[in-house]
């Protein structure tokens, strides 16, 4: 592996010279290398793809100064992005992470909270980015009965058709999308900045025990999107939840509508990892139109 290309760009970004003494790989995740790169007294993160996912860097990035520009959450801070002729790259700061503790978690939850209280002017984000692999079609939208439907639900199962998940899921997707007003009763959406891809692996905390979010998929929507999707594949405490609740409740029908926002994930699952993910669609969709 030649370095030095993005060593310029880290140089050019920092203003300060960066000896390389290691490139240690680093593990954890399915779409890109990743490596710690460092000198005697800096240390760096760095995501590697092909040339061609370069504007998959470039949202990340957009997402990560989004974030760390309401000074909520800390995540990693952007270094640079871009591209070599052999590697699409993103460059971070290294942090030390360490899994979450109830103190971190009950700051996550606070935070969090903090963090979906600023409210944004739409529904949507200023750029197309990416759910994993897959492209998140963004926009600009007033009307959230529109945009969840039209580019998150409708868009995973065109994906889905395309890819020959046709049938019961189909049918039953048109008439869950045609008609989502029973489960907002009560309820008015307003936007807020999401980190979008809010599990488990996504969050960790510092060597002083602040937590850190990254590998953002960002845009305004609900800010129950980011909540439901911590319940999907679990790895949140009670304390987080205790925490949040105390800074900016639910609101009622949250329950229905968590079904809702997690179809989305598992959709794209379905469309990323194959029919493995199939039944479990159709049972939300199947549950989401009982409740309707």
């Amino acid at each position: 592996m030649n370095w030095q290309p993005i060593i310029q760009h880290i140089e050019s970004a920092t203003g300060q010279p960066f000896k390389l003494l290691t490139a240690q790989p680093l593990s954890g995740g399915d779409i890109n290398a990743a490596y710690r790169l460092q000198s005697e007294d800096r240390g760096f993160f760095v995501k590697l793809n092909t040339p061609t996912r370069v504007a998959m860097f470039e949202a990340e990035a957009a997402g990560l100064e989004a974030l760390s520009q309401t000074q909520a959450i800390r995540v990693p801070k952007l270094i640079a992005f871009g591209k070599t002729a052999e590697h699409a790259f993103l460059v971070l700061e290294y942090i030390s992470l360490k899994n979450l503790n109830t103190h971190s978690e009950q700051l996550l939850g606070q935070q969090l909270a903090q963090l979906h209280l600023q409210k944004q002017p739409y529904f949507g984000w200023h750029r197309d980015n990416t759910i994993g692999s897959t492209t998140q079609v963004n926009g600009r939208y007033d009307d959230w009965l529109i945009f969840w439907p039209e580019q998150r639900l409708g868009y995973q199962l065109s994906l889905a058709a395309a890819k020959g998940y046709g049938g019961r899921l189909q049918t039953l997707g048109e008439k869950l999308c045609a008609d989502l007003k029973p489960l907002f009763s009560g309820y008015q959406p307003q936007p807020a900045l999401v980190h979008g891809d809010l599990w488990g692996g996504n969050a960790a905390a510092d060597d002083q025990g602040n937590p850190v979010i990254y590998d953002p998929a960002c845009y305004f929507g609900d800010r129950e999107t980011d909540l439901a999707m911590t319940e999907l594949f679990g790895g949140f405490s009670p304390a987080f939840y205790q925490a949040y609740q105390a800074v900016y409740p639910s609101e009622p029908g949250y329950v229905n509508r968590k079904t809702l926002y997690n179809l989305y994930h598992i959709l794209n699952h379905l469309n990323l990892f194959g029919q493995g993910y199939l039944h479990q669609a159709e049972n939300m969709i199947g549950k989401l139109l009982a409740d309707l």
